[in-house]
């Protein structure tokens, strides 16, 4: 059976792109697989919150049990169940939401996502693809902007750091360019929504 972990980080509830064409996404997926399971994890409703000394102590104490790592425990738990991503980021400030960077913190824990090893770090999450659902107010794929995405290039430098190569994105540029150019981006992403689920399903 088809898992399917669904993560939204989108202050914005009411009229947020990325949380829009998300669920694109996942109804798409779900059509093609209708006894897929969908875990929902919306990192603004339920915030994950920010490590902490506790956290690092309990981390590096060789207790693998302690308190403080249950939370991470879970999130971890649910990447391995999972068998398809969708992760929903904005662009806040040229980069993720700090939602974003806490749920990082709490998942790319050594011995558990990954190891070093003689080559360097190995992540553990093989076998497993993300779709990334990323909205821009500007447009960062090309032109003067491009060299301050640091957006993309993150989510996919972490999932390739615990495992995870197969990566599709789904873009969703140039909304505060005005009505019309919001409704082309989304009728695009839309489109690329429908395309990579024929795939993925």
């Amino acid at each position: 059976m088809t898992n399917i972990l669904h993560i939204s980080s989108s202050s914005d509830i009411q009229s947020s792109v990325t949380r829009q064409i998300g669920a694109v996404t996942v109804a798409d997926l779900k059509a093609a697989s209708p006894d897929a399971k969908i875990i929902e994890r919306d990192l603004v409703k339920n915030p994950v919150p920010h490590i902490n000394p506790e956290f690092l102590g309990a981390m590096f104490s060789g207790q693998p049990d302690a308190p403080e790592l249950k939370l991470s425990d879970e999130l971890i738990d649910e990447l391995f169940a999972s068998n398809i991503i969708v992760f929903e980021a904005p662009m806040y400030n040229f980069g993720i939401p700090s939602v974003v960077k806490a749920w990082v913190d709490h998942i790319a824990r050594a011995g558990k996502t990954f190891k070093y090893g003689e080559n360097g770090p190995e992540g553990f999450l093989t076998d497993k693809k993300v779709i990334l659902v990323l909205g821009r107010g500007g447009i960062y794929t090309e032109g003067p902007m491009k060299a301050m995405e640091h957006q993309e290039t993150y989510m996919r430098t972490i999932f390739g750091f615990i495992g995870i190569t197969d990566v599709e994105v789904i873009y969703i540029e140039g909304v505060a360019f005005g009505p019309e150019k919001k409704a082309e981006a989304l009728a695009a992403a839309t489109e690329r929504a429908h395309s990579i689920t024929q795939k993925a399903a």
